[in-house]
C-alpha cells in the first residue's frame, strides 16, 4: 500500500488503499444482492454547474456504478429555489430504494446550506454533516450514524499504513465544517492530543514542528514547508490547489498545503496531491452508504 521513495518519506498511496476497499464494498454489496435481492441506493443531488463540482459528482455516480450501487441523480438549476431544493430532499428522504442522500457543496448564494442539510434524514446522511451528526461525533461516549466521508479517510489511511494515533500530538490546519473541525475531534475519539492551527494563530510553525500527526487541510498552496515538520512525522495533506504551470496541458497543476519535495526528506510517511486523500474522500461515502443500506435491508 505504501512505497518508500529514494528520499526518505513513505508515500501513502491513497489511490491503492481506495482501490482495496472499494473492492471489499462490492463484495458487501453483492452479498446484499443475493441474500436480500436489494442493492444499496445512493442520491448525489447537485445544483447549478460549477465545474469543481460537477466533476466531483461524475466521480461519485461513476464510483457507484463500479461498486453495484445503484445510483439516483439529482441534477438542479443555479436559480432553483430552496423550498423547491428541500421539498426535493423529503422526496428523496421518503424513497425507500434510497439509502443515502448527498448534496454537493458548496450552494448557491440564496440557499440556505444548515436548512437543507437539516433537511437530510439522519439515517440517510451519509455525508456525515446533519447537526446531530456532527453533535454526536464531539461527545464522549456517543457515535454518530454516519462519520464525514474525508475526515473518515484521512484516519483510515492512517490505520492501514500502520501508524498509530493513541497518545500521539496531532496538529490538524485549517478549521473547516467539512475537513478541519470533523477530522479534529475523530482524532480526539482516537486518544490523540489535538491542537488545531487556523488563519488566526500566531505563528504556526512553533506548533507545526511538535506534530507526529500533520492533518493539512487549509486550502493554501505548500504553505507547511519541509523545515516546518518534525523529522518522522506523519503528513497527510488534504489539499487541492491549482497553481499555474505553462508546462502543462491545462496550464496548471494540482498541489497540496504542504512542500511534498521538501517534506518527503523529513516526514516519516506523506500522501501525494493528487492521489492520496481524494480517492479516499469517494470510498468512505460508498462505505457510508452501504452501512446506510445494511441497517436497513438487515434488520
Amino acid at each position: 500500500m505504501a512505497s518508500s521513495s529514494d528520499d526518505k518519506a513513505t508515500i501513502i498511496d491513497g489511490k491503492a488503499i481506495a482501490q482495496t476497499i472499494r473492492s471489499e464494498i462490492a463484495d458487501e454489496v453483492r452479498h446484499l444482492s443475493q441474500k436480500y435481492g436489494k442493492v444499496p441506493g445512493l442520491a448525489v443531488v447537485i445544483v447549478g454547474s460549477r465545474k469543481d463540482s460537477q466533476s466531483y459528482v461524475g466521480m461519485k455516480r461513476k464510483a457507484c456504478a463500479e461498486v453495484g450501487i445503484k445510483s439516483f441523480d439529482v441534477d438542479l438549476p443555479e436559480e432553483v429555489p430552496e423550498a423547491e431544493l428541500i421539498s426535493k430532499v423529503h422526496e428523496l428522504n421518503a424513497n425507500p430504494d434510497v439509502h443515502g442522500i448527498l448534496v454537493q457543496l458548496p450552494l448557491p448564494k440564496h440557499i440556505n446550506e444548515e436548512k437543507v442539510l437539516s433537511a437530510i434524514s439522519l439515517g440517510k446522511d451519509v455525508d456525515g454533516f446533519h447537526p446531530l451528526n456532527i453533535g454526536k461525533l464531539a461527545m464522549k461516549g456517543r457515535e454518530p450514524l454516519f462519520r464525514p466521508c474525508t475526515p473518515k479517510g484521512c484516519l483510515e489511511l492512517l490505520a492501514r499504513s500502520g501508524i498509530s494515533i493513541k497518545g500521539k500530538n496531532a496538529v490538524v490546519v485549517g478549521r473547516s465544517n467539512i475537513v478541519g473541525l470533523p477530522v479534529s475531534l475523530l482524532l480526539l475519539k482516537a486518544d490523540a492530543t489535538v491542537i488545531i492551527v487556523h488563519s488566526r494563530t500566531p505563528d504556526p510553525e512553533r506548533l507545526i514542528r511538535e506534530a507526529d500527526i500533520i492533518i493539512a487541510a487549509a486550502g493554501q498552496a505548500m504553505m507547511i514547508k519541509g523545515s516546518w515538520i518534525k523529522p518522522g512525522a506523519a503528513v497527510i495533506d488534504v489539499g487541492t490547489n491549482a497553481v499555474d504551470d505553462p508546462s502543462k496541458k491545462s496550464g496548471y497543476r494540482l498541489v497540496g498545503d504542504v512542500d511534498f519535495h521538501e517534506a518527503c526528506k523529513v516526514a516519516g510517511w506523506i500522501t501525494p496531491v493528487p492521489g492520496g486523500v481524494g480517492p479516499m474522500t469517494v470510498a468512505m461515502l460508498l462505505r457510508n452508504t452501504l452501512d446506510g443500506a445494511k441497517r436497513v435491508i438487515e434488520q
